[in-house]
């Protein structure tokens, strides 16, 4: 860990000694936006009794923050470029707390969701630009190593949030799950506005007709995948399904004549970057079936209770805390597709024995093949990263992370549908495990085909490292 906060000649990025608090400052805000997600989920029994209203009303107060969240991903990194992303970052968290501060005093569910709503905000402001502000505070040297402890962050947040939950309705009521955050946000904002990398906004227009089309093609997207999930009637899914289309049509077409495009296709020309966020999306999909289809294999198939359940997922984000930091640190010396493809081929294992897994098994026989995932996923995520932001000039950075965050988001909603969809079916909870297999072939295929160019790339980099470093002045 010391590592990352070395300097050598020739470095970009933040010198060592600023990395750390410019580091923690993502860290903090990273940790209150995923953490709340799997915390609140643990609270929504006790906000349906105390706000006396249905399970199938509560529910939005999780389903509005991620439709909000997903929506505007891709608008906030765009935003990011011409406000500058310290800006954004410090008043996205800023929001988010305060909006935290407004659901713990919500006298109802309609108040409540305002404030849900607002915190889906400020969770895209945040989460649109943090692989990016990574690698603006690190030098290209470590970028793998800082993704990794990016994924580490966000592993800890998923595996941290259900206890942390559990543990707060233990001692008192579910306002404290939203107070928790503000003395965190208020010392995560400042130190977003201190500490993080100072960037001149540019002057150049905004596409706010791009940014209509984008929030309207990923708020229909994401509801419609929802619908599916959650068995809603099939015109209201259709219904959604088509706006999202429909938009993404118009998204297209605006984005090829506007003169500052939201999302400039021409990313996706450099073929590392539309491989790697191939390989993201298909893995995100076997990660998101897997874990609402393991919900429903471990207690309705194999008896345990919903808190056994939810350690019996555990293995998953620890194997991902322990290899992810490790692969990070691998892939700025390894070919980072070869990792990625190692890791895809235990996900794609652990899912498999997963899948064969019966309802008389035992505890040991599910845990060791979670932790297969989790060990997999772990080997994927931060070389696959570093693959997505190295591959794009480092001013385009923040539409880069805006994509792999989308990505992540779209990949496991559509992972959570097929699911709804199988199981409404009536196909065997094993069944949806061996889609989610296929999904991570479909994964490592991608993968796969940018070893070379991959390989190629780092070479070229290493090349030009000591050439930086000898043209220094010092």
């Amino acid at each position: 860990m010391s590592r990352l906060f070395d300097s050598r000649p020739g470095d970009d990025g933040l010198p060592g000694p600023e990395r750390r608090l410019a580091v923690l400052a993502l860290i903090l805000g990273t940790l209150m936006a995923v953490v709340d997600t799997t915390m609140v989920n643990i609270a929504l029994p006790s906000l349906a009794a105390d706000l006396g209203v249905s399970a199938s009303r509560v529910v939005w107060v999780t389903n509005l923050f991620q439709v909000v969240c997903a929506a505007f991903l891709l608008v906030f990194a765009a935003l990011s470029e011409r406000v500058s992303r310290r800006r954004l970052y410090a008043a996205g968290v800023a929001l988010f707390t305060l909006a935290a501060l407004g659901s713990a005093l919500a006298p109802n569910l309609e108040t409540l969701l305002l404030f849900r709503a607002l915190q889906g905000l400020g969770a895209a402001a945040t989460l649109s630009i943090g692989p990016s502000l990574y690698r603006s505070i690190f030098p290209s040297r470590l970028l793998g190593s800082a993704l990794g402890l990016s994924a580490l962050v966000v592993a800890g947040g998923y595996a941290a949030g259900p206890t942390l939950g559990g543990l707060v309705l233990s001692v008192a009521s579910w306002p404290w799950l939203f107070a928790l955050h503000v003395p965190l946000g208020l010392c995560a904002a400042s130190l977003a506005w201190r500490a993080l990398p100072r960037e001149a906004g540019r002057r150049d227009g905004f596409d706010w007709r791009g940014a209509l089309c984008s929030v309207a093609m990923l708020a229909g997207l994401f509801l419609g995948l929802d619908g599916v999930g959650h068995g809603a009637p099939a015109w209201q899914v259709l219904g959604w399904l088509a706006l999202s289309l429909l938009s993404a049509v118009l998204f297209l077409q605006r984005q090829r004549r506007a003169r500052h495009p939201l999302l400039p296709l021409s990313l996706f020309a450099e073929r590392r970057f539309t491989l790697a966020v191939s390989a993201s999306g298909l893995a995100f999909v076997g990660q998101g079936l897997a874990f609402v289809a393991l919900s429903f294999l471990y207690q309705q198939e194999m008896g345990f209770t919903p808190l056994e359940t939810a350690w019996m997922f555990t293995p998953w984000p620890l194997a991902i805390m322990l290899v992810g930091p490790l692969a990070g640190q691998l892939a700025d010396r390894v070919n980072p597709s070869l990792l990625s493809s190692g890791g895809l081929v235990l996900l794609l294992l652990g899912l498999a024995a997963l899948a064969g897994l019966d309802a008389g098994a035992g505890v040991v026989d599910s845990l060791w093949r979670t932790a297969l995932c989790g060990l997999g996923f772990g080997l994927f995520q931060p070389p696959n990263n570093r693959e997505m932001m190295a591959s794009v000039p480092r001013e385009r950075s923040a539409r880069a992370s805006g994509v792999m965050s989308t990505t992540r988001t779209v990949g496991q909603s559509l992972g959570v549908a097929l699911v709804g969809a199988f199981l409404a079916a009536g196909a065997p909870v094993q069944a949806t495990l061996w889609v989610g297999a296929g999904a991570c072939v479909l994964s490592l295929a991608a993968s796969l085909g940018r070893v070379s160019l991959a390989g190629r790339a780092q070479r070229e980099a290493r090349h030009a490292e000591p050439l930086r470093a000898s043209s220094d002045p010092d």
